[in-house]
């Protein structure tokens, strides 16, 4: 047994950085513990000619396939979106795209505006400080006076449309749609010393320029220098309790697989919404028979992924191939519901730039649009470097037999319980996805496509784990309250996306650090009373 801390964090990924970046001025002892390890960026699939082989293998972005030291195996039998993450200091965003919207005023207030699911327990203008807050650490590239959004300031110039942008744009001006220059977690110019893009691979690859605002080289350096200690390649078996119920410390497995134990007075879950009902669901007990903090039966319940559909064209012109980043614009056309469509709440276009010379190849081959013999060499031409697209990022509703929950059988390489999902794609996204479909069709088309291809759900694209310990005020239908804390164990919180009430229709990943701030600041002001 080790020293009791003051704060112990699970997790180093967006949130668990961003929460112990802000309570790093305390000055209380803070820990944090990192299943996974520094990355080193020169070895980034992004430095090599070989990243578009390694993005299937050991930097894939599912767990199962990918089968690093830091991960661990997660049963998606029961399920037809397979999970994407990253175990490592900086967690997903190594891997993510950088895509950075902010969720809307509406998204707070589903149950209110269409009577589904549940609003939170708080608003837009609650997180919009933080949202400030977390852009001027992460570094925001983006374009002001977005009609879809409420006013806000970028801290950078947005990113260049390129050629797939400008192609893009043209089929929705005509047809008379809403599209704007994305926020990006990229930097265009020079940034609290990080050099600006210089379009050196695909983003998803890990990138090596570091223009890209992964929470190892945003937050990470500041916490430490603050005071933070990071323990890396440290795996969290379960969270203890005293005899007062409180939370007393975990028991994890060091970087030699030596079982150790780390009291600590508050205990903070950042393990995104599959690690940390993991996490939860483990640690039960005499007095939490269904798992720590559980006594709702809501740990684990409501998982949403945000159903992808991918829409691409090819064009007799050229378009940027991989080169740039993954976004350059967006549309919320089709964002707040409509009855008229369908279906209920709506969906973000983004438009994204190409694929890689050797992608183009092999599923140029699958689809049959590249053949074998003399005319090889000539389809290919007009393969690479001729295609671009969008992806729909379809908003997915609660449903409590959507959940996490312990694989009986399947375990990783400590002999800890896996994760096994249970879900299944509603009727309310099955429509969705089919009108993002057919309206990226028909941009596409209205821009010069010449051929079109769609894939709706997109099964590898689980990226985003939401909803399994999501926040509330009433104890009886959520886990944590409406700043972060457990309701059944008064030093217990949690920060990350597993805290989302509902989905929204995109990228959930500045929300997250927002809420995580949030909260920090909330036991800041607390610290008297934190656990009143």
């Amino acid at each position: 047994m080790t020293d009791t801390v003051d704060v112990l964090i699970i997790g180093a990924g967006a949130s668990g950085a961003a929460v112990a970046w802000s309570l790093a001025e305390t000055k209380m002892r803070i820990v944090c513990l990192e299943q996974g390890d520094w990355m080193n960026p020169a070895a980034y699939p992004a430095s090599g000619r070989d990243w578009e082989a390694r993005q299937l293998g050991d930097f894939a972005i599912n767990p199962n396939r990918r089968a690093r030291a830091a991960d661990y195996p997660i049963n998606e039998d029961n399920s037809p979106i397979k999970v994407g993450n990253f175990n490592a200091v900086g967690g997903s965003t190594i891997l993510y795209a950088g895509h950075f919207p902010r969720f809307h005023p509406s998204d707070f207030r589903v149950r209110s505006l269409d009577g589904v699911a549940d609003d939170w327990p708080l608003d837009y203008a609650t997180l919009e400080p933080f949202y400030a807050e977390n852009d001027r650490v992460m570094g925001v590239s983006g374009l002001a006076g977005d009609p879809a959004y409420p006013p806000h300031e970028a801290t950078m110039p947005p990113l260049p449309l390129g050629r797939s942008g400008r192609i893009l744009a043209r089929g929705m001006n005509a047809m008379g749609w809403h599209w704007w220059p994305s926020d990006s977690a990229i930097a265009s110019t020079d940034y609290e010393g990080r050099a600006g893009c210089i379009n050196l691979a695909h983003c998803t690859s890990g990138c090596a320029q570091g223009a890209k605002a992964s929470t190892d080289i945003t937050y990470w350096p500041q916490a430490i220098r603050a005071g933070v200690e990071l323990r890396t390649r440290c795996r969290v078996r379960e969270i203890t309790t005293n005899a007062e119920g409180m939370a007393s410390g975990v028991v994890y497995y060091d970087a030699e697989g030596v079982e150790r134990f780390q009291a600590a007075e508050v205990v903070i879950l950042a393990c995104n919404g599959i690690g940390t009902p993991r996490i939860l669901l483990n640690s039960a007990s005499g007095r939490f028979p269904r798992g720590l903090a559980n006594t709702s039966d809501q740990v684990g319940r409501n998982l949403m992924f945000h159903p992808y559909a991918a829409i691409h064209g090819y064009f007799d012109e050229e378009t940027d191939g991989y080169r740039g980043p993954g976004n350059c614009i967006w549309s919320q056309e089709f964002y707040e519901s409509d009855p008229s469509r369908g279906f209920l709440r709506g969906y973000t276009f983004e438009f994204v730039r190409g694929q890689g010379a050797v992608m183009a190849a092999v599923q140029g081959m699958q689809t049959g649009r590249l053949p074998w013999g003399a005319a090889h060499h000539a389809a290919y031409r007009k393969l690479h470097a001729h295609r671009t697209g969008m992806v729909a990022i379809c908003e997915d509703l609660p449903e409590a037999h959507n959940r996490v929950t312990l694989d009986p059988v399947l375990k990783d390489g400590h002999g800890i319980p896996a994760p096994k999902l249970h879900y299944t794609l509603s009727e309310n996204s099955r429509r969705m996805l089919d009108h993002a479909v057919a309206r990226g069709s028909e941009i596409l088309r209205a821009a010069g496509a010449r051929d079109i291809a769609t894939e709706a759900p997109i099964q590898s694209n689980g990226v985003h784990l939401m909803g399994t310990a999501r926040m509330g005020t009433n104890p009886e239908r959520s886990v944590v309250n409406e700043w972060g804390r457990s309701h059944d164990v008064r030093n217990l919180f949690i920060v990350d996306g597993s805290i989302f009430v509902t989905s929204a229709g995109l990228n959930p990943t500045r929300t997250i650090q927002a809420l995580a701030l949030y909260i920090a600041d909330q036991m800041k002001r607390r610290l008297s009373t934190l656990f009143d």
